[in-house]
């Protein structure tokens, strides 16, 4: 049997990603502009079926980034954070000079808690500093809980930041992720379900604020012969080439989608008679979730002492990755002075969890490989 590395989440190509690389090629497109960006920008903008408006940028983080600066996050702000997520979510606050507030996760979703995101707002305000913004993300594809969290957050009158790096492809109520929030962001990493080796995207609700946000991505160089510069800029956009790749990723997301999909109902299938192991899927038929992460949570005390630790170690003898839950913000050396509201459901998490290979290129060989380690750890149980 063929045991080469089956990994956690790789990049799948379509087929048709050279086409446009080529055509920027050929016609010397090889600059943060071009057909291809453009193109990818139009392609995004016609998937989220909204009335939005892309900008294609170097990174998820640098939309995070530029999202803070449209809303005029500044040195000395507070800016609310789901504290289980990726560090990405998070840096940008510092990026700032503003101060992260985290916020716990609820067993649903696991995504930001409502309760605890108005007890954290209530008593920011009580301290005399209310939270410029709010970062709410789709945890490994799963839409948080958009009308509560909505409801919440206009109640105080703060934004929302849409951290839908995971969740390009997931919806909430037939409205894909990514048009929620204020300001949206994506991500096309190349662990992600379509990729542009690396690069991401910002959401906006208006022509004029993806303008911005494109000119500070463009170094905030002002109309002008000359090269003058009145507000800071960043180096941010995406290249013509990845914008290509994008293009070409684009014509094969639905399929990345149900393939990955697909993953998730082959760990429900092998998990349903072993107990302690629960696999994390979307509470009902509101949720659609790309799943670009199957993530299983394990109690213990009912797999006879097989914890997420040992069940890694199992797999990655057999050449098979598998990751642990994204560690909580408010857990992490860099952030763990910050302030934090809720109680201990995303440390929670974190013990018990464990990510599955979920590649939307996995193999029916690669999928035996799993169960047959799978089996092999489970055997006396």
């Amino acid at each position: 049997m063929n045991n080469s590395k089956i990994w956690l989440s790789s990049p799948h190509m379509g087929g048709n990603e050279q086409k446009f690389v080529q055509e920027a090629f050929d016609t010397n497109w090889v600059a943060p502009l071009g057909p291809n960006v453009n193109g990818l920008e139009k392609d995004l903008e016609d998937y989220l079926e909204s009335q939005v408006y892309v900008g294609t940028l170097s990174s998820g983080t640098a939309a995070i980034h530029l999202g803070l600066i449209l809303l005029d996050v500044k040195g000395g702000d507070e800016v609310i954070c789901q504290s289980m997520t990726f560090s990405a979510s998070a840096n940008p606050i510092l990026y700032q000079g503003a101060t992260p507030i985290f916020v716990d996760s609820e067993w649903d979703t696991w995504n930001i808690c409502p309760i605890a995101l108005e007890e954290a707002i209530i008593d920011r305000i009580a301290n005399g500093k209310k939270p410029k913004a709010i970062i709410a993300v789709h945890l490994y594809g799963v839409p948080y809980k958009v009308e509560e969290i909505r409801l919440i957050a206009d109640r105080y009158q703060i934004p929302i930041l849409e951290d839908s790096a995971e969740a390009l492809g997931s919806s909430y109520k037939g409205q894909k992720c990514g048009t929620f929030g204020d300001i949206g962001v994506l991500s096309f990493n190349g662990n992600k379900i379509i990729t542009t080796s690396g690069g991401g995207a910002i959401v906006t609700k208006t022509k004029e604020l993806k303008g911005k946000a494109v000119f500070f991505a463009t170094q905030s160089r002002d109309e002008a012969p000359h090269y003058q510069h009145s507000e800071i800029g960043y180096n941010y956009r995406m290249s013509n080439i990845c914008a290509g790749i994008g293009r070409g990723q684009m014509q094969v997301l639905d399929s990345h989608v149900s393939l990955r999909r697909a993953m998730h109902d082959f760990y429900v299938d092998i998990f349903k008679n072993i107990k302690g192991i629960d696999v994390f899927t979307v509470p009902n038929t509101d949720y659609y979730s790309n799943y670009w992460l199957t993530a299983i949570t394990i109690d213990t005390e009912l797999t006879n002492g097989i914890d997420p630790e040992k069940f890694r170690l199992k797999l990655e003898a057999a050449n098979i990755e598998c990751r642990p839950l994204w560690k909580p913000m408010h857990l992490q050396p860099i952030f763990e002075h910050y302030p934090y509201y809720g109680t201990n459901i995303a440390a929670t998490l974190f013990n018990k969890g464990l990510c599955l290979p979920s590649g939307s290129n996995l193999s029916n060989e690669d999928r035996n490989r799993i169960i047959l380690a799978v089996n092999s750890l489970f055997v006396n149980q």
